[in-house]
């Protein structure tokens, strides 16, 4: 029997050992395949790469261009309001009364008596206050005698000197005594001259006893009473006076407004403690000088007070009326931009942006300010009625600029009717 572990006929065997078979249909294409398949990826993975480099370009170039937008600050614009021509401005002033004077004493004692006190109206020559002056009384006395004893000798040397001079000519005397008697004669007078000086000097300090007052005027102040040691010179003030009929007042008037008034104006002044009542007055002279300290010119303005209502010391407001010398703008004083070549303010053009771009862009022009009243100020040179002001700039904004303006007419318009109130049934 045959053995079934054999039953399968042998295998062929192959051709000689070192020699290779033939390669079948499907071993040839196999290599291509591979090839073909690594070609195609390779494509894929550069198209890929490609589209992913121009996404990323793209990418940037709008992110950039986002930024520069974002980056543009945002802006309200607003025209400059013009100016009415006359320029109406009023300006603080100092009243202080036509004369003032404080009175001192010109001679020692006790005060023995006063007449008035404060707010009392006198006259020219009113007798205020007497001083007792003892010591000053005989020091008069004195000098009233040693004037009769100087009058005497001087008489007496007048008399020999005439008899002398009568004599010499018949040669009765000597020249030499002649002289004498002439010379002692000169300088008896002189002495007589001297003593009178003296005494009339005495009565002029005899007459400060008594105190008078030297114009018209209300006793604003009294400083000493009964029994007072009063001393010479300035060392206690014994009453002021104050002419009030005609009162001054002073005000520092702007450079720039100083050539729009001019002696002889009316001025109207105005007080706190007479609200709604208005008081006139005539500018009556000006320093003609600006103070370099302030660059104003000192004026005062004269108004009648015969009736007592105005008081020294107060503060007026006083209200000029001046023609605008150029047209001036009125601007918020927010849109002014503080730098260190000066003040600036800033309009908005269409040009070039500083990087070479056209687009609408800040354009920062110098200006000369007038009257700022805290709130606006007044632009007297440097601006345009067709320019459109940049409102709140940043500090940071720079010449060429780009910027993204807002309309600030059409802003407020919204604004203000988002903001009213609604009536009756609708706000309910």
């Amino acid at each position: 029997m045959t053995d079934p572990k054999n039953a399968n006929p042998p295998a062929p065997q192959s051709q000689e050992h070192g020699h290779d078979h033939a390669p079948t249909d499907h071993e040839a294409i196999r290599p291509r395949s591979a090839i073909l398949l690594l070609a195609l990826i390779l494509i894929l993975a550069v198209a890929l790469g490609a589209f992913g480099i121009l996404h990323r370009q793209h990418d940037s170039r709008v992110l950039a261009d986002t930024t520069n937008e974002l980056a543009a600050p945002t802006v309200v614009v607003l025209p400059p309001q013009k100016a009415s021509p006359t320029d109406n401005f009023v300006l603080p002033g100092n009243v202080t009364a036509y004369t003032d004077s404080p009175i001192y004493a010109r001679t020692s004692g006790y005060l023995t008596h006063w007449y008035f006190d404060i707010g009392a109206h006198v006259k020219t020559g009113q007798l205020l206050a007497v001083i007792a002056t003892p010591e000053l009384d005989q020091q008069l006395a004195q000098a009233q005698a040693d004037l009769a004893t100087a009058e005497a000798n001087a008489n007496n040397a007048h008399i020999q000197a005439k008899r002398y001079s009568d004599l010499v000519t018949a040669d009765a005397v000597s020249k030499q005594d002649t002289d004498t008697f002439v010379n002692q004669a000169s300088a008896t007078a002189a002495t007589v001259r001297s003593a009178q000086a003296n005494v009339q000097r005495l009565k002029e300090l005899v007459s400060f006893e008594k105190i008078y007052a030297p114009f018209d005027g209300v006793v604003t102040a009294r400083n000493v009473d009964i029994g007072q040691l009063i001393d010479v010179g300035t060392t206690r003030e014994l009453f002021h006076l104050q002419a009030l009929n005609v009162l001054r007042v002073y005000t520092n008037l702007p450079q720039i407004d100083s050539q729009s008034v001019k002696r002889g104006d009316k001025i109207d002044l105005t007080f706190a403690e007479f609200p709604g009542k208005t008081f006139q007055g005539t500018l009556v002279r000006t320093a003609d000088a600006i103070d370099p300290a302030s660059r104003t010119l000192l004026v005062e303005i004269d108004v009648n007070n015969r009736d007592g209502k105005l008081l020294p010391g107060a503060l007026a407001q006083v209200h000029f009326k001046s023609a605008r010398i150029a047209p001036t703008f009125v601007v918020p004083v927010s849109a002014l931009i503080f730098r260190r070549e000066g003040l600036r303010v800033s309009t908005v053009v269409d040009g070039k942006t500083v990087d070479g771009k056209s687009g609408t862009v800040a354009h920062i022009i110098p200006v000369t300010i007038g009257q700022d009243d805290g709130a606006t100020v007044q632009i007297v040179s440097g601006v345009n009625p067709d320019d459109r002001i940049i409102q709140n700039p940043p500090d940071s904004l720079i010449e060429g600029e780009q910027v993204t303006v807002v309309g600030g007419d059409q802003q407020n318009g919204q604004q203000g009717s988002k903001g009213a109130p609604q009536s009756g049934t609708e706000a309910k």
